[in-house]
């Protein structure tokens, strides 16, 4: 695709990337075929998109490995509320509260246990999407790059092309 730009064939270089399943070529679809507008916008939104698509199950990730200890918490608090409420009670008590120390502990490592689990895809995607976004940053200042020097050699040719007024000095 980058090949195709500079050789000046957008129309090439957007027929490449049509339809593409990378979010890269997609963003660059995008502008290209938005660039009479705003290239610039047209790359800031779809990459906007693109960042939005590869994050959207992240919020879940987060909620749980956030959530899960706190669950653990109130299973160890409700446990050991049971646990002393036989204090005080006949000698089956000592039964009882270990028995209520166990379930708080086991809320406890289950908590913990989710949260670790869940910590290490969290932030393996979350270093993906990152990655990501610095792809599409650089790909779309490619872009942006070399259809401005395109630009810029068109109106170079055209002023070398354009007749002299007559008005300039003769020696």
């Amino acid at each position: 695709m980058f090949t195709a730009i500079e050789n000046g064939d957008v129309t090439e270089a957007s027929r490449l990337s049509r339809g593409s399943r990378d979010p890269v070529l997609r963003m660059m679809w995008n502008g290209l075929n938005h660039q009479h507008a705003s290239l610039q916008g047209a790359l800031q939104v779809a990459a906007g998109i693109e960042i939005k698509r590869a994050g959207r199950f992240l919020v879940v990730m987060d909620t749980l490995v956030t959530l899960a200890p706190l669950l653990g918490l109130l299973g160890t608090i409700t446990g050991l509320i049971r646990s002393f409420s036989f204090l005080g009670n006949e000698e089956l008590a000592v039964q009882a509260v270990t028995g209520g120390i166990a379930e708080a502990l086991i809320a406890t490592a289950c908590g913990l246990g989710i949260a670790i689990f869940a910590l290490i895809p969290f932030n393996f995607f979350t270093s993906r999407v990152s990655n990501l976004e610095f792809e599409l940053q650089t790909a779309a200042t490619n872009l942006e790059v070399m259809l401005g020097s395109q630009t810029a050699a068109r109106e170079l040719d055209f002023a070398a092309q354009a007749p002299s007024s007559g008005k300039g000095s003769s020696i």
